[in-house]
């Protein structure tokens, strides 16, 4: 009860935090773009400033410096498709129909948000790019607590006789994580020759059937 009161009573933004949350939502599209065009190190504030025609000196209210701004922007994007993830996983009362959505919602990710995945993996490796460890912890742990709730899903049911317990549930969840998402930056690397299957089933069954009877 006393839940639902605070959302209902919640107090709206006023027109400067909107203004402000707009300003900071714009200055991060055009760091994303600038990013995923030229590259991380390529890019410099005063460019994001421009791009997002605002003065360097604003920019500079919002980020400490290009590694903040980064950072940010990485972490925004990665709560934002854990909690997608973990919704399309609880949407559904039967298992397999979760699995299923968990499959179609992770590739619908994929597909909307191409420049954001690409700048990801593109600059992780990077020999001087410090930053990523500390962005590889954060989103290593949203990743672990997302396979959780697959493994949930998995024990779910096999406690129900649903599924046969032919492995550990955490283990057959990390490897339809690990199908799945083969498959995504396959098409990924090529998006105009590689297709990625547009039913789930097609993934889903390679994990449920297997090769042998």
């Amino acid at each position: 009860m006393q839940n639902e009161y605070l959302v209902r009573h919640k107090k709206r933004p006023s027109r400067r935090e909107r203004e402000k949350a707009r300003q900071r939502r714009d200055m991060l599209e055009a760091a994303l773009i600038l990013f995923s065009e030229k590259g991380y190190h390529n890019v410099t504030m005063h460019e994001i400033a421009s791009k997002a025609e605002f003065a360097i000196g604003t920019l500079y209210k919002f980020f400490r410096n290009k590694e903040d701004l980064y950072k940010a922007l990485i972490l925004e994007k990665t709560e934002a498709f854990h909690a997608a993830i973990v919704e399309a996983i609880g949407e559904h009362d039967g298992e397999v129909d979760r699995l299923r959505n968990y499959i179609r919602v992770k590739s619908e990710i994929f597909r909307v948000h191409v420049p954001v995945i690409r700048l990801y993996f593109s600059e992780q490796y990077g020999e001087s790019f410090n930053l990523m460890a500390e962005l590889n912890d954060r989103i290593r742990q949203r990743h672990e607590e997302s396979l959780k709730v697959l493994a949930d899903v998995f024990e779910s049911g096999m406690r129900k006789n649903r599924f046969r317990r032919i492995a550990d549930p955490h283990a057959l969840a990390v490897a339809l994580d690990g199908i799945s998402t083969a498959f995504l930056f396959r098409w990924l690397e090529k998006p105009e020759e590689r297709t990625f299957p547009e039913d789930p089933e097609a993934i889903l069954d390679i994990l449920l059937k297997g090769l042998v009877d």
